[in-house]
């Protein structure tokens, strides 16, 4: 609970600092010798995503990001943020998945059926994805709630889900992580596919790749 109310850039400073802590207490020289911040989105200059954006209370975690409510502060529109700490990408694999997350969501189409990326920025601690807010919860969470689905109603959550697949295919996305934790209701029960693209490959005349490729 008492971190509902931190920005994203409030909780990647934490995390960096966290990093070094109990360590080299007393050496001037630790400070000088930290490497400098790695740069993960190409091309993207670096920005303080409060300018933009009024961050919110946290909606959600994962492994390496958390997900924050946020409001567009020319548009005041209601908007989610997810924020992954540079701190936790230790790898060259693990930041590539992260371009490869940006690079599909940006290829693939605005669809009412497909969670669409606003924005995608950085700064020396966090990368941020401003995406289209889902408030309706979980498909897994009404599946609980439910305890069973009717042959009608299953029958239509199913065609969504399809539909969905078929136009990830249709793109050259290959999703390989879909469960009910991934499916979102919107406002207005319109389902949504959250797409967790750094388990998804783009592939290209029929072979398959984990590369992000530049696409036009």
């Amino acid at each position: 609970m008492g971190n509902c109310c931190r920005s994203p850039a409030a909780v990647a400073r934490e995390d960096v600092k966290s990093n070094f802590s109990g360590h080299d207490h007393g050496r001037k020289d630790s400070v000088s010798k930290q490497k400098p911040p790695i740069t993960v989105l190409n091309g993207v200059p670096k920005e303080n995503i409060e300018e933009k954006y009024l961050v919110d209370r946290e909606l959600g975690r994962g492994e390496f990001g958390v997900t924050y409510l946020c409001i567009d502060r020319g548009t005041r529109e209601l908007l989610a943020c997810k924020s992954i700490s540079k701190r936790k990408l230790r790898t060259a694999v693990d930041i590539e998945d992260v371009r490869r997350e940006v690079a599909i969501m940006k290829h693939l189409p605005k669809n009412s059926s497909i969670v669409s990326l606003k924005e995608a920025c950085e700064d020396d601690n966090a990368v941020h994805l401003v995406m289209e807010l889902c408030e309706g919860g979980e498909l897994f969470d009404r599946i609980v709630a439910r305890g069973h689905y009717t042959e009608r109603a299953a029958a239509a959550v199913t065609r969504t889900i399809v539909e969905v697949v078929q136009l990830c295919h249709k793109h050259g996305v290959i999703h390989r992580d879909l469960k009910p934790e991934n499916f979102l209701f919107g406002f207005c029960e319109d389902f949504l596919l959250l797409p967790k693209m750094w388990m998804s490959l783009i592939f290209i005349n029929s072979l398959y790749t984990s590369v992000a490729c530049k696409l036009e």
